[in-house]
């Protein structure tokens, strides 16, 4: 027998934008369901993804910094390292954050519900729970933050054994001697930095010329001259005609010229679709995109007049920070509580090694927006506190308007470059010139002081009139 009831809210989907959609309602005093696939809140950026990454990526580090020092020059890991015991404390860190997200929902009043949901009409949601039991929720606004899933190419057989995806590639038991990595992007850059500085052999291959291609070309150049030096190759312009295991030892990746790259494992980040499979979102009067996305306008409103979208699943910038506030919005929005312009100067963090960040226009985007800029850059391995730390590959630049006063864009690269960037976001939303980057101290030593270096390197060419960099 089905149940059914009526509440103000159901969100769909726990990660970032579902909890601050369902807190907000709930705070503004609404009935709040919130339903989850997945046994546990968070979805797959705190079960699968962000934070597990992030948990080894720590460990790599360690790893390479001991590489790196002196008395350990010698320094590798043993053979036949078991992954889990490179990813230390994550049991802890989740059960951290689970517990914290779960005291956030509860004292704020909203209902969690683990179960499958499928649309039934416009108004109506079926949750349909671990042991078969069913319900019928009538909401008067739905807030649809279910994420993305990793797209699954046709020439590419994910096995979960051999080959992984995003989601499933810190499954493997065992640290592998020899890794491919297909992409190009965020997922592909994290993964395949961070493993080649635990010392695996990895190949990145991509069919762009370079990784990143949506951020600054300094700031990828650096990353794959890191990449590299530490003994990854990096493969652009190359297409992969299909990937497959031979049945023996080895996956192969064959390529468009002729080529075969074999490797012990594959990791397939070819991207990330919407999770909508089972949620029979047609019903709801609903459709993809071309991209396969939900399309909004800009109150995160679908085309259904009660169905709001964030995160993932609307598309870009698919950061977990940004999921957050869309999610928040959404249900403002619905409810008709005041909320402040959407404030556009989002800065964007990788967490690969090295990590690299970014805000506001890049140099291309620059110089085709307002023609001469100016551009003071700082290397890291000039600043003291990178001598100190031995952080030598890294950079901070600075692009300034054509006068060398208003700052477009900052963009980092290098250790500490997710932290460090907020300091430009903030100039950026104050509309600082570049000057207070000078006029301010900063402590000595820290890499900080390389936001001064930059900006009396712009500061110079103004003085001397020279409006090109």
């Amino acid at each position: 027998m089905t149940s059914s009831r009526h509440v103000d809210l159901v969100v769909i989907g726990s990660g970032p934008a579902g909890q601050k959609a369902a807190i907000q309602g709930a705070k503004a005093g609404k009935t709040v369901v919130l339903v989850e696939r997945s046994r546990e809140l968070g979805g797959s950026c705190v079960q699968r993804s962000t934070i597990p990454s992030k948990t080894l990526r720590e460990n790599a580090l360690r790893v390479k910094n001991m590489r790196m020092s002196a008395e350990l020059a010698h320094y590798s890991l043993p053979a036949d390292v078991e992954l889990n015991t490179l990813i230390t404390r994550l049991s802890d860190v989740l059960a951290a954050h689970y517990a914290y997200m779960s005291r956030q929902i509860s004292r704020n009043g909203v209902e969690f519900v683990h179960g499958r949901a499928t649309f039934v009409s416009p108004h109506e949601l079926r949750i349909t729970r671990v042991r078969g039991d069913s319900e019928i929720l009538h909401a008067d606004v739905f807030v649809i933050a279910t994420g993305s899933i990793p797209r699954k190419p046709d020439n590419i057989d994910v096995d979960h054994e051999h080959i992984f995806d995003s989601d499933s590639i810190l499954s493997m038991l065992y640290l592998p001697r020899s890794l491919a990595v297909l992409g190009g992007g965020v997922i592909a850059s994290e993964y395949a930095s961070i493993f080649q500085a635990l010392g695996v052999k990895v190949t990145m291959i991509d069919k762009y010329p370079r990784p990143l291609g949506f951020l600054d070309r300094d700031l990828t150049d650096t990353f794959v001259q890191a990449f590299e030096a530490m003994g990854g190759t990096w493969l652009g312009d190359s297409t992969v005609t299909k990937a497959y295991w031979n049945g023996v030892n080895a996956v192969v990746t064959e390529l468009d010229d002729g080529r075969q790259i074999k490797s012990d494992k594959l990791l397939c980040a070819a991207g990330r679709i919407s999770n909508v499979e089972e949620l029979e979102i047609d019903k709801a009067g609903l459709s993809l995109n071309a991209k396969g996305l939900i399309n909004v306008n800009e109150n995160l409103l679908t085309s259904v007049p009660h169905i709001y979208a964030a995160g993932d699943i609307i598309g870009p910038p698919s950061l977990a920070s940004a999921s957050m506030e869309q999610g928040r919005r959404a249900t403002c929005n619905a409810f008709g509580i005041a909320v402040g312009d959407t404030n556009e100067t989002i800065p964007s963090g990788i967490y690969s090694i090295p990590e690299l960040s970014a805000v506001g226009l890049n140099e291309e985007q620059a110089r085709k927006i307002h023609g001469n800029i100016l551009i003071g850059i700082a290397r890291f391995d000039e600043i003291a506190r990178g001598q100190i730390s031995g952080i030598q590959q890294g950079m901070l630049k600075i692009i300034c308007d054509s006068d060398g006063e208003k700052i477009l864009g900052v963009m980092i690269v290098g250790e500490g470059a997710t932290e460090l960037i907020h300091i430009g976001q903030m100039a950026l939303l104050t509309q600082s010139k570049v000057d207070i980057f000078v006029e301010s101290i900063f402590n000595f030593p820290t890499l900080a002081e390389a936001y001064r270096v930059a900006a009396l390197a712009i500061i110079g060419k103004r003085t001397r009139g020279s409006h090109v960099y």
